[in-house]
């Protein structure tokens, strides 16, 4: 009979025990104290529940005749209280002035028997020992809390720049002696000033970039060997994609230069944000406004179409509350210059030139023939081709020795860099057939050359014949005719043209 009671009593206990702890903070009668550590600015639920077996019982009867009263002790049960909720049996409520709106019961209806007590957002001050007093007929049941407040300090405060020096420290509201304090950036400890734990606690990033951004834990220890931690999600006010962006387009065609903030405008609590772009081009200023939605981070600037007198570099201006963010956008322009301008004859030779406005130094070129096909079908060629016959031709340079009708179409010029393709330019070929009816060249030089040289013979011995004839009139001549009896070819000539004269005389 002992043992059957024995075991009885055990399982009525045990049954007992487990029905108080199924659900945080309570049961019947006095519950045991509870701690719990808080972030300031973060919402605290402090716990307390009906019994299971209570709920069992009276689930139908227990929104009509229940009444909650929460209430606050300075640091203990000892010290004076202070009101925090009240909702009596007809449904009532009462809130402390301090502390409304901020504090609500999680089930206000009282259906579940949940008197769990929310605050949102936690104050520094709201720190202390929290008494829960639930009646329900004649039976009166009661929840304590201890809720502690850890409070993690920025400097400057939110929002914090890329760039700008930061101090973030930490402690919270127990009283014994602070040992020290360890910070940890998602998961791993966090450099301070090459201390990862110290006794002032005080985090130093001195250039906080993007990658600092997400979840930190400081982690208090104390004399009596108390561990508090809480935990901050660090966000930074600054710009998505890499610190100087380069926008590489093609001459001829549209650019479009990404700003795009890190977090929404209004993760910051800012209702105010203005974006301007400015680009100083040939001693020249130019401005856009652009007017965002508070909804949206990103503020990029459309050019329809760029050139070269457009590359350069563009600034973005962000302004978020009073602080304001800027970054340069670099525009760098690709464009193919040929030898010899406007249609090309076939069996002529050609070269083209890929260049780049503002290059970074580690870009590469690639030549490829795309055949006749057209721009925005460029997935439909097969196989693109060049002049061995290969897939592509490295290079900024292409050259064609003798242009024939197979290089008729469009060439591009792609720009790569470690990250992949950058850009590229296209440049379509005209090719011109070979006029058959113009003499040659050379040809034409060498009749030129004959005709003149023929005219010069002709004139030299016209010439020649003058001075002779000048010659024979002379009277030592004639003597030497004389004594030689036979006439001369010039007195011969003399006396044809005597008998034409008279001839013609006649």
């Amino acid at each position: 009979m002992r043992l059957v009671s024995l075991v009885l009593f055990l399982t009525f206990a045990l049954l007992a025990f487990g029905a108080g702890h199924i659900l945080a903070g309570l049961a019947e009668g006095e519950s045991r104290e509870q701690k719990m550590w808080v972030r300031e600015g973060s919402s605290a639920v402090l716990p307390c529940h009906w019994s299971p077996r209570k709920m069992r019982k009276s689930l139908k009867q227990l929104p009509d005749k229940t009444s909650v009263q929460w209430k606050r002790h300075g640091g203990s049960v000892h010290q004076e209280s202070h009101g925090v909720l009240e909702v009596g049996y007809s449904g009532l409520q009462k809130t402390a002035l301090l502390m409304k709106p901020r504090v609500s019961l999680q089930d206000s209806a009282l259906h579940n028997g949940n008197f769990s007590l929310r605050i949102d957002p936690v104050r520094s001050e709201d720190a202390g020992l929290y008494e829960a007093r639930v009646e329900y007929n004649s039976e009166v049941h009661s929840c304590h809390v201890e809720l502690g407040v850890v409070t993690v300090t920025l400097s400057p405060p939110n929002p914090v720049e890329e760039n700008e020096l930061l101090l973030m420290s930490c402690n919270s509201s127990y009283r014994a002696s602070l040992v020290e304090i360890c910070w940890f950036h998602n998961g791993h400890l966090g450099p301070t000033s090459r201390t990862f734990c110290s006794l002032s606690g005080a985090l130093s990033i001195l250039r906080p970039a993007m990658s600092d951004a997400g979840s930190w834990r400081c982690q208090l220890r104390y004399s009596d060997n108390e561990i508090i931690s809480a935990t901050y999600d660090l966000q930074i006010l600054g710009f998505d994609g890499p610190t100087n962006p380069v926008v590489y387009a093609a001459a001829g065609s549209a650019a479009h230069l990404p700003c795009s903030l890190s977090y929404l405008p209004s993760s910051f609590q800012m209702n105010m944000v203005t974006a301007h772009w400015s680009h100083l081009a040939g001693g020249h200023l130019q401005d856009w406004d652009i007017f965002p939605n508070l909804s949206n981070r990103s503020f990029p600037l459309h050019l329809p179409v760029v050139g070269p007198g457009d590359a350069g570099q563009y600034r973005c201006a962000v302004s978020v509350g009073h602080k304001t963010i800027s970054r340069e956008v670099t525009l760098a322009v690709v464009t193919v210059t040929p030898s010899i301008q406007g249609p090309v004859s076939e069996g002529s030779r050609l070269q083209l030139i890929c260049s780049l406005t503002h290059s970074r130094g580690h870009e590469r070129f690639q030549w490829k023939h795309l055949g006749s096909v057209p721009t925005k079908s460029k997935l439909a060629v097969a196989t693109p081709q060049n002049l061995e016959g290969s897939s592509a031709q490295m290079g900024p340079i292409l050259k064609i020795p003798k242009v024939s009708q197979k290089d008729t179409g469009t060439w591009e010029c792609s720009v790569y860099g470690p990250e992949g393709q950058l850009g590229g330019v296209e440049y379509k070929l005209q090719i011109t057939s070979a006029q058959v009816s113009s003499p040659p060249a050379v040809f034409s030089g060498q009749v030129t050359f004959g005709l003149t040289l023929t005219l010069f013979l002709l004139l030299a011995v016209c010439v020649v014949a003058l001075a002779l004839q000048k010659r024979a009139q002379t009277p030592a001549f004639s003597a030497l005719e004389g004594m030689i009896g036979v006439p001369g070819p010039w007195k011969l000539m003399k006396e044809n043209q005597k008998g034409k004269i008279q001839q013609t005389e006649c």
